[in-house]
C-alpha cells in the first residue's frame, strides 16, 4: 500500500508554473530522492506534502486520506531544512523535545524518546549545549533528532546538506540513510546533488522546468537513462545522434557523426521514428581497444586528467568531443592518439 500518493500534482505562483501536472506513489518505508536542478519543481512539491503550500490541482493522500487542505500541523510529518532551524536561544535537549511539548507528550514519555534518538543520532553528552556551540554535522544530527523524535508518518528532508562539507556530507548522508532504514520512516528528500541521490535513495524521482523525467531505482537510472536530460544530469555521459543503417533483431547499426556503430538496444525503449536515434553512452564504458573488440573509436586527447585511480580524457574523433575515463596505467598526454572500444549493450536509447 502505497503510503504518500500525488495525483496530477500542479502548484502555480502567479504566471510561474513551479509543478505541472505531476503523479508519484510512495510505499510506506520507502527513501525517495526528488533530483533535479534548480528550478525543477522538487522543493516546491516537497513543501506541498507537507503543507506549506496548497496544491492549485490535484490531490496528495496519505495512506487513503487526502490531505490537500489539511494543515501542516496536522500532517504527522517532520522536515529537516537546509538551515537546520535550531532554536539559538534554546539548549540542544530542549531544541529535541520541542515538538513534543507541542504534541502534549508526557514528560516522562519525552525523556525516554529524547534519550533513544540522542543515542541513535551519536549526541549523548551535548544536550545542554546550544547550537552555537557546536559543528556543523552535529547541527545537522539535533535537526535529524528534532524531526524523528516526534515519530512522524513521513519525514521530509529540503537539501539538508548543503551547509556541510564534502567530508562531512558523505558521513551524515550514510548516517540518514541508516537511521531511516532503522526506523523504516517513509522518507522524501530533496537535492540537486547526482551522488548524494545515488547513493542513498531507494528510487530517484528526475524534475525538470515542473514534469517528471524519469523514476527508477539509482542503477536504471545512471544506466538506463530516458531522456538526454536524465543522460546529462546524472553523472557524465556522452550524447549523439545518428541514422539507423539497419536492424537484426535487438541490434541496430547506426551511422553516428564520428563513425558506423552497433547499438544492442535490448530492454531500451527504441523510438518510434527509427529513421534516427539519440542514444548516450557513459565515459568509463569506453576501453582501450584490442583487436576484435566492437565499435572501435579512434580520436585524439585534447586534454588528459589525471586523478589517481582514474585519467578522465577529452578526445576529439572526426571533429566531434567525446569523453572517456580509464584506469589505464600508462600516462596518456593530450596529443596523443588513442582508440577506444564501446561495447554494444553500454548504449542507452533515448527518447529525446
Amino acid at each position: 500500500m502505497s503510503n504518500l500518493r500525488i495525483k496530477n500534482l500542479t502548484k502555480r505562483f502567479d504566471e510561474v508554473l513551479a509543478v505541472d501536472n505531476i503523479s508519484l506513489d510512495v510505499a510506506d518505508g520507502e527513501f525517495v530522492t526528488l533530483l533535479g536542478p534548480s528550478g525543477c519543481g522538487k522543493t516546491t512539491t516537497l513543501r506541498t506534502i507537507a503543507g506549506f503550500y496548497y496544491p492549485d490541482e490535484g490531490e496528495i493522500y496519505f495512506g487513503d486520506k487526502l490531505v490537500n487542505n489539511v494543515p501542516p500541523n496536522k500532517r504527522n510529518t517532520a522536515m529537516c531544512f537546509q538551515s537546520y532551524a535550531l532554536f539559538p536561544h534554546m539548549t540542544v535537549w530542549d531544541n529535541v523535545s520541542f515538538g513534543l511539548k507541542m504534541q502534549k507528550i508526557s514528560h516522562q514519555q519525552q525523556t525516554v524518546r529524547i534519550e533513544r534518538v540522542m543515542e541513535m543520532l551519536g549526541l549523548t553528552g551535548l544536550e545542554k549545549r546550544k547550537p552555537g556551540q557546536l559543528s556543523g554535522g552535529q547541527q545537522q544530527r539535533v535537526a535529524l533528532a528534532r524531526a524523528i523524535v516526534t515519530e512522524p508518518k513521513i519525514l521530509l528532508f529540503d537539501e539538508p546538506l548543503s551547509n556541510l562539507d564534502a567530508k562531512l556530507r558523505v558521513q551524515v548522508r550514510v548516517e540518514i540513510r541508516e537511521m531511516q532504514k532503522r526506523l523504516g520512516i517513509t522518507s522524501i528528500y530533496v537535492t540537486h546533488d547526482q551522488d548524494e541521490a545515488l547513493a542513498i535513495s531507494d528510487r530517484i524521482v528526475v524534475m525538470d522546468q515542473g514534469h517528471i523525467e524519469q523514476v527508477g531505482d539509482p542503477y536504471a537510472i545512471y544506466r538506463n537513462p530516458d531522456t538526454s536530460f536524465v543522460a546529462g544530469f546524472i553523472g557524465l555521459a556522452n550524447i549523439f545522434e545518428g541514422k539507423i543503417v539497419s536492424k537484426h533483431g535487438s541490434r541496430y547499426t547506426v551511422e553516428a557523426p564520428f563513425g558506423s556503430i552497433v547499438i544492442d538496444a535490448a530492454g531500451h525503449a527504441v523510438p518510434e521514428d527509427e529513421g534516427t536515434v539519440k542514444f548516450s553512452w557513459r565515459p568509463e564504458d569506453m576501453k582501450i581497444y584490442t583487436e576484435g573488440a566492437p565499435n572501435r573509436v579512434s580520436g585524439i586527447i585534447t586534454q588528459a586528467v589525471f586523478m589517481g585511480n582514474i585519467t578522465d580524457l577529452f578526445i576529439e574523433v572526426n571533429g566531434k568531443k567525446m569523453r572517456a575515463q580509464t584506469d589505464e596505467i600508462r600516462k596518456l598526454a593530450a596529443g596523443d592518439t588513442i582508440a577506444f572500444s564501446i561495447p554494444e549493450d553500454a548504449f542507452s536509447m533515448l527518447r529525446r
